[in-house]
Order: structure tokens, then sequence, then C-alpha cells
């Protein structure tokens, strides 16, 4: 174990054969967590007909969860020196987390953070102890890591006067409550801006397949679901037909997201930022499809309180939402040839229309292979 504290230097963007640590991939089980609690009561909501009342509450929680992932992961990138102190307070982060995971489901049915607000203080005094000792160690990003420091206590505080002040049962509660991203959100762009922080293009490529990874296994987690349903659903072959789509839509999303290799084919701050934040799109989206797909499954063992139509549109409006992301943050820049470039503009209002019109979970599985059909065949693409 690396004992020995070691000044927090920017490490060398270029740094070949640069991946994920096992102290990183530590860190995503905890996030594992999290994401299926918030998964697990969308999906509650979308069974009972409530989907709508559902979404902020799910929305609100994943910007959350996907925020802290994000804090974590980008300081990494750039200044992991994996000293004692380091791993000490990447530690101390996931703890912090980890209470906030762990009142994750009792945040979504009330809103009242409770408990929660005290892991995300114990996860910013963590993170504000590691700006600082980059600021301390990196003479050259001394502005950028005080802002940094100074913007996530200024937006800890925010969190904190919306939890002693709103009432979580009023409509301000949302309101003040996704603006506090929008202060959140800012901090990155305004400190970003002193001196950009060194982080790898590729650690950060990989790292982002890696949550991609984990919001797939929220629909791997309903597919087996479904497969458990079948010793006790009165249709039983109606549940196996949505599992068995189920599993030929997830594999198809895999298949299209990880198409290509060159996921960021520039590093200026403009396009890192709007790559970065676009991807929660995609992340949301796909556990939000996992939640749909688990209320598809209820619905074919009779165990809903609404119909499939009526969760089809949460099908369509998933795999839209995520698909146009993707579009965004990756195709658009990349010259793909003749109607590929298409391909994913195209399907996100495929999706959109298919859902609306209350297609079943196997029209969704043929629509997907559609899309991996349509979208990768190039076996590269050139960066624009």
């Amino acid at each position: 174990m690396p004992l020995a504290l070691r000044p927090m230097r920017p490490r060398d963007p270029h740094e070949h054969h640069r991946v994920a640590t096992t102290l990183e991939l530590f860190f995503d089980l905890v996030t594992v967590l999290a994401i299926a609690a918030a998964a697990a009561g969308f999906h509650h909501s979308i069974s009972a007909g409530h989907g709508l009342e559902g979404l902020p509450r799910f929305a609100f929680l994943f910007m959350a969860i996907w925020w802290a992932w994000m804090n974590v992961t980008w300081f990494a990138s750039a200044f992991d020196n994996d000293d004692a102190v380091y791993r000490i307070l990447l530690m101390v982060i996931m703890g912090g987390e980890l209470i906030f995971a762990g009142t994750a489901t009792r945040i979504y049915e009330t809103m009242d953070l409770g408990l929660g607000i005290i892991g995300w203080v114990i996860m910013r005094f963590g993170m504000i102890a590691l700006w600082l000792r980059a600021a301390a160690g990196s003479p050259e990003h001394k502005t950028t890591a005080l802002r940094y420091a100074g913007g996530i206590f200024v937006a800890q505080l925010y969190w904190v006067m919306l939890y002693l002040f709103v009432d979580p049962a009023s409509p301000w509660f949302y309101v003040i409550g996704f603006a506090g991203y929008i202060v959140e959100l800012a901090v990155p762009v305004y400190a970003e801006r002193a001196r950009q922080t060194p982080f790898n293009r590729h650690h950060i490529i990989e790292r982002y397949g890696l949550l991609m990874i984990i919001s797939l296994g929220e629909i791997v987690l309903a597919i087996s679901y479904g497969y458990g349903l079948l010793n006790e659903a009165e249709s039983p072959l109606a549940v196996a037909l949505c599992a068995t789509s189920a599993l030929v839509i997830v594999f198809a999303i895999w298949w299209v997201y990880f198409c290509e290799d060159e996921h960021m084919p520039k590093t200026d701050l403009t396009h890192a930022i709007l790559w970065g934040y676009g991807h929660v799109f995609i992340f949301a989206a796909t556990a939000a499809l996992g939640s749909a797909i688990a209320a598809s499954l209820d619905v074919a063992a009779q165990e809903a309180e609404t119909i499939q139509a009526e969760v089809s549109k949460w099908l369509g409006i998933s795999l839209a939402l995520g698909t146009a992301a993707l579009w965004f943050v990756r195709d658009r820049h990349h010259r793909l040839p003749g109607l590929v470039a298409l391909s994913l503009p195209a399907m996100s209002v495929v999706y959109l229309i298919a859902g609306f019109l209350g297609l079943p979970v196997w029209g969704f599985a043929i629509l997907a292979v559609v899309t991996v059909i349509w979208r990768s065949p190039p076996a590269r693409a050139d960066a624009a």
C-alpha cells in the first residue's frame, strides 16, 4: 500500500494504457446500488400507472447519483496520485454515497432528503479536501482547484438550505432543486476557464463506458426479474416473450453504444463539457428503460395496475432519448457514410412514435435490431 504522501501533481493526459483503477471500480460498485434504488422506485411508479408523477423524482435522484460519480471520475483522471490520503478521501466519499444510496428509496417516495443530505455533506467534504490538495500540489492549476473547492462548498450550502427551508411536498421543491443542479453544472464551467484540468481522454472514455455498463445492468436486472416470474406467472409465455425481447434490446443498445472506439474526438473545454454532460441523458434513459421493461414484465405477469400501451410510452421515450443523446455526444462529430449518419436521429423519432402507438416489447426489440444493422456497419469513422 502506498503509505508515503506525495504531492498531488497533475497526471500526464497522454499517458499510455491508462485504465480504471481497482479503487475506481470499487467506487462504481456503490454507484450501482444508488442507481438500482432510483430505477426500482421508477419501476413501481410506471407499473402503478403513475410514471409521470415518478419522473421528476427519478430525474432528481439520478442527477444526484450521476453528479457524485462525475465529480470523482474527472478529478481522478487529472490528479489521482494513489497515495494513502487520496485513497482514504475517496473512501470517505464512498461512505457518503452509501449513506445517500441507503436513503434513496425513502427520498424517491417522500422527497425528504433526510439522512441523504448528511451523505452529500460527507461526499463534499472529501471532494473539497481533494481539490485543496490539488491546489497545493499543482501551482499551475491552483486557481482552477480553488474555484472547484469554493464552488462545491457553495453548491452544498445551497442543498442544505433547500433541506432546511423548502417543504418537499411543495411544487417549488422541484423548481428550486433542479436550479441547484444548474449551480452544480456551472462549477466546472467556471473553474475550468482558469486553466483546463489535464484529464486523460482514453481514461474518461473507458470510465463513461463502465457507467454505461452499470446503466445497462438495470435492464439486465429487469430481465432477470422477468425470468424469475416464469414459475408463478399465469401467462408464462407472455412473460418469456417480454423478457427475451428485452434481452435483444439490451444487447442492441450495448452494440450501438460501443460500435465506435472513438467516443470523444475533441478535448477542448466546450466539447468536453457537452460530451461529459450530454451523457447523463444516455445513462438516465438507459436506467429508465430498465424500469419500463420491469413494468412491462409486471403487465405480462398480470401484476401491474396499468396496461402495456401506457408502459410502452416509457419504453419509446427512453429509447428515443438515449438514441438522440448518443447522436449528440458522438455521431454528429463523425463523418459517417451515406444514410448511416441519419440512423440515430431517425430511429429516435421511430422509437418515440412506436411508444405512443403502444408497440409491445417485442416490437421494440425488432426496432433495436434495425438500429444495430443501420448504424453499426462502419468499422471506423473519422473524426470531424
